[in-house]
């Protein structure tokens, strides 16, 4: 198996990404393999908005398909009889607990019950429908910091040798109260700001402001009331080191306010 130079922070915005084909970043996953990544991974790592703990968390499960979790309520029926019937990836979730513990993480924690939440089988069934690579998740930890996640990513780094990709799903920005339908398509301007913040921020390599959003972005509270849907990029951008590059490979909008921006990032040589 080929090492991974590449990890991936990915919008996964709404859950109905998984029915609506309205959606430019349906279209956009499902060309992932063709556009954007055509190296088959050995397995993946997942670390999701959706899966918050006191300490990181992994869940180590040997199940030959791990359960689909519908944490979402009150969505079309549809999507509540979606399978995303991938394997679980113990011997993966073994080692990121010890790549954790070996770099400071006094405790990692496993899960052997969970399966997996929106945030990793949405995507994941848009960009590899066949459900045939072996999955696991990471928790993230929301009364921790974003440089907490950071160093995250860093200890995670060397799991790409073994061609492990590591994808964060989240979402650039994350302000339910605000979002509503937009007849013409308008962005609205505190989103746009903080979008474009992030944007130039990750292309010009400037991690540590982005590790510091709260007070280096602009409207960063308005955009992330809580950080839960922003931490997996810290850990996408960590474990992917400091001189990494980064590319926005897809961007849209819904709901005058929810931005679909995805990147990608390159390990330098």
């Amino acid at each position: 198996m080929m090492g991974l130079k590449e990890t991936f922070f990915i919008s996964h915005g709404s859950p109905t990404l998984s029915i609506d084909e309205t959606l430019p970043a349906r279209h956009f996953l499902q060309s992932f393999r063709e556009k954007v990544f055509s190296q088959r991974p050995s397995s993946i790592l997942v670390i999701s908005a959706h899966w918050e703990t006191a300490h990181p968390t992994v869940n180590a499960l040997s199940a030959t398909t791990l359960d689909t979790i519908y944490d979402f309520y009150g969505f079309p029926k549809p999507m509540y009889k979606l399978k995303y019937p991938a394997p679980g990836a113990p011997q993966l979730a073994m080692r990121v607990k010890e790549a954790l513990m070996s770099s400071g993480f006094k405790r990692v924690d496993e899960d052997k019950k969970r399966g997996l939440d929106h945030g990793a089988w949405v995507p994941l069934m848009l960009m590899y429908p066949e459900a045939d690579i072996p999955v696991c998740q990471l928790s993230i930890q929301t009364d921790r910091d974003a440089t907490h996640h950071y160093n995250l990513g860093k200890a995670l780094a060397p799991l790409k040798d073994d061609g492990v990709q590591i994808i964060g799903s989240g979402s650039a920005t994350h302000n339910l109260r605000a979002l509503r339908q937009s007849n013409d398509g308008s962005v609205a301007s505190w989103a746009l700001e903080f979008d474009t913040w992030l944007k130039e921020s990750l292309l010009n390599g400037r991690y540590e402001d982005v590790n510091q959003y709260e007070e280096k972005a602009p409207n960063g509270k308005v955009a992330h009331p809580r950080p839960e849907h922003f931490y997996p990029l810290h850990v996408a951008m960590g474990a992917a080191g400091e001189n990494a590059k980064a590319e926005l490979i897809h961007h849209s909008w819904s709901l005058n306010a929810l931005s679909y921006a995805s990147y990608k990032f390159t390990t330098a040589v």
